[in-house]
């Protein structure tokens, strides 16, 4: 058995060498751009091998994303994260496929090497589920960080869009020069507007640009403002004093999660200090 895991180890490993070497030989493509770049004179030689290396090992990545078996239903809440974590390209559900497992056999191939415990197949295999799992995790964890900071920055763009809409301007005018002017402050919801005013560019109805909003970010807060924009636009009532009273409602909101967070960080802090007391 001492034998078989080491000899298990190198196999993964090599398998994931392979895949490697097979994105390299199939890279006749990046052939052709590494050229354009060197014409172009666009990037230095250093960042050119960088960004070369960021390319294959992202190619490598996506073909074993393709080649491992998933369940429609995953897939689908894999996008939905993604989206919500501010990643929104097709290859980047096969990158992230592709990682996870990547992630898994490292982890198994690290736990054969007899370092510290005696290597052994439950040992192997835990740390091989440990590795599958720790991506999915973290991205979760980025798109709660992103979407907590969507929700805070909402009732400034929102006041924002008030003195916008007042001064004169249309809501899509108003959309895209708030997203211009919270580039800096909120970069999250700036690229999200800015994205609104692009599908109105491309020719699509403002109704289904919103909604479009609220399934990426994933915010309730978005997902309440963007019936209000819609309901507005279709029975014609004043966006001006519908958008400020909006913003009223989620600065409440706002204030009531702050002292909530306040009230439980106090009982936890009382809770320690009675079990230290005790």
């Amino acid at each position: 058995m001492t034998l078989l895991l080491p000899v298990l180890g190198f196999i993964f490993v090599s398998m994931l060498v392979a895949g490697t070497v097979l994105a390299l030989s199939s890279g006749q493509g990046a052939v052709v751009e590494r050229r354009l770049e060197e014409i172009a004179g666009a990037q230095s030689r250093a960042e050119r091998s960088g960004t070369s290396y960021g390319r294959t090992l992202l190619g490598a990545l996506r073909r074993i994303g393709e080649a491992a078996p998933q369940r429609a239903s995953e897939i689908g809440k894999i996008q939905q994260r993604l989206l919500a974590s501010g990643y929104r390209r097709h290859e980047a559900l096969w990158i992230f496929l592709g990682l996870r497992v990547g992630v898994a056999l490292a982890c198994f191939a690290i736990s054969t090497v007899p370092l510290v415990f005696r290597p052994s197949l439950a040992a192997s295999l835990g740390a091989a589920g440990m590795g599958y799992v720790l991506p999915g995790f973290i991205l979760s964890r980025m798109a709660k960080r992103r979407q907590h900071r969507i929700r805070l920055s909402l009732p400034d763009a929102l006041d924002l869009l008030v003195v916008s809409v007042e001064a004169g301007l249309g809501l899509d005018q108003a959309i895209q020069r708030v997203g211009d002017e919270l580039a800096f402050a909120h970069p999250e919801l700036s690229e999200e507007l800015r994205l609104i005013n692009l599908e109105l560019r491309a020719g699509h109805a403002r109704a289904d640009a919103l909604h479009n909003l609220a399934t990426r970010t994933g915010v309730d807060d978005v997902s309440s403002l963007v019936a209000m924009l819609v309901q507005t636009d279709k029975f014609g009532t004043s966006v001006a004093q519908s958008l400020r009273v909006h913003s009223e409602t989620l600065r409440t909101k706002r204030r009531q999660r702050a002292e909530e967070a306040a009230a439980d960080r106090k009982s936890t802090r009382l809770n320690s200090s009675h079990i230290t007391i005790s």
